[in-house]
């Protein structure tokens, strides 16, 4: 990698709210981020909110800053031309156990610095430090699906649109046995965190929440940086009268047809409040279609509905995407369903993880060791493909198939995927 140290300045500095020193340099971080994803200029008030909430999450925000003149009439020399956020959270990797996750976010790189290596030098660093923390896995939402497995991201959920016909095809084989009840959605700024919280346990492949997702539900802080006054809310109540999931939504308007509602956030923390919330969704009136962007694969609605063909879905797109950064770390910190023993040589790009490693799975608690390099491997996969069957959502039978996994020793990706396990579908509510 070309030495840019003479053209480019890489600077890391934490979010900060307000009125806070540091807080011009965080608000035109901010505003690179908003042109590099192509946004409308954000007002101050916008990126005030944004801020508070980056504050609130503890991010860290690193930009690529000319060290040498910009030309003339260009953005100034303290604009960055590259920009990189991180926090830190949760990941759930089956059976309610959680590790520590390097989350990436607000990748971005002005097109006239395009080529320089930029984005390599950020994301090479920063996963360094992440691992001299011992993290011992990072994680982010792509834009594009091109850009990450060269430093060792592999996909590891999957989501999907779906359009509801809520019409009187809409019924449901299902006995309730909680209630929904609607609500003030400003109750979703103190509920929301703890009801997802419940889910997060529950479900492999979720992410810890930042902290704009309870401003988002409850509609005091829309995508576009105002109060969302169209915002509606539902709870759902267990049979012990325990708030164990919601729905936040909106009416998308009278010159919208079908008439649909639209759901911003839908959380359950069981499978009976699951369906009752979608029981819910289907009974308001005056309304045909209900559509949801992040719905889940493998959804439980399609088998509870007397007609699945109800449910207009697209094709699946990738969701969450998983690089390991400590493999011995990474790999004891899950739980096997199964007893075994395999020996995975995993090829790093970036060299972080490369080398031979023996896994023994028994009563559930794993062993990993480090082996000689010319220890003999059962198993030969790079580390995004690793990371894209750690949380039991993609099939090591079938990353072998599509030979991104060598086999050595006959039925080792049979076992991989035994031994990867998880107790329920992959699933991941957290953008970010």
């Amino acid at each position: 990698m070309a030495d840019l140290s003479g053209n480019y300045e890489i600077r890391r500095f934490g979010a900060v709210s307000k009125g806070k020193d540091g807080y011009a340099e965080a608000e035109t971080w901010s505003r690179a981020v908003s042109f590099g994803f192509h946004e409308s200029t954000r007002t101050p008030e916008h990126v005030a909110k944004t801020l508070e909430t980056y504050e609130a999450d503890q991010r860290v925000l690193t930009g690529a800053y000319q060290t040498g003149p910009v030309a003339p009439s260009s953005l100034p020399a303290d604009v960055p031309v590259a920009t990189f956020g991180t926090m830190r959270n949760t990941l759930n990797v089956g059976f309610g156990r959680l590790v520590e996750a390097h989350l990436v976010t607000a990748v971005t790189v002005r097109t006239s610095h395009r080529r320089r290596g930029l984005l390599r030098r950020m994301m090479s660093e920063d996963l360094q430090l992440a691992k001299d923390d011992g993290v011992p896995v990072a994680a982010l939402t792509a834009s594009e699906g091109t850009i990450y497995g060269r430093f060792g991201y592999g996909v590891a959920s999957f989501e999907r649109n779906v359009k509801v016909d809520t019409t009187a095809r809409f019924s449901l084989r299902h006995q309730a046995t909680g209630t929904v009840e609607v609500a003030d959605p400003r109750a979703l700024l103190q509920l929301a965190p703890e009801v997802f919280g419940r889910v997060h346990r529950l479900t492999p492949g979720s992410i810890g929440r930042q902290d704009w997702y309870r401003q988002l539900a409850s509609g005091a802080l829309g995508r576009d940086g105002k109060e969302d006054p169209a915002v509606k809310v539902a709870l759902h109540y267990g049979p012990a009268g325990n708030i164990d999931g919601y729905v936040s939504y909106k009416f998308l308007g009278w010159d919208t047809e079908p008439y649909t509602v639209e759901v911003v956030d839908l959380v359950a923390g069981s499978n009976d409040a699951y369906l009752e919330l979608w029981q819910f969704l289907g009974a308001i009136d005056l309304v045909e279609r209900v559509s949801w962007t992040e719905a889940p694969l493998d959804d439980p609605l399609a088998w509870a509905l007397d007609d699945p063909r109800c449910i207009d879905s697209s094709d699946s797109r990738d969701m969450l995407w998983l690089r390991i950064l400590d493999v011995p770390n990474a790999l004891a910190g899950r739980h096997y369903p199964t007893e075994g023993r395999l020996a995975l040589k995993v090829l790093d790009p970036l060299g972080l993880t490369a080398g031979t490693y023996a896994l023994s799975a028994d009563g559930g608690e794993a062993a990993v060791e480090r082996l000689p390099g010319t220890a003999d491997a059962d198993l030969t996969l790079d580390v995004s493909a690793l990371s894209s069957i750690y949380v039991g959502g993609v099939s090591p039978v079938t990353l072998a198939a599509a030979g991104k996994i060598r086999e050595h020793t006959a039925g080792s990706a049979l076992k991989a995927r035994q031994m990867f396990a998880v107790e329920r579908a992959t699933h991941c509510l957290t953008h970010f």
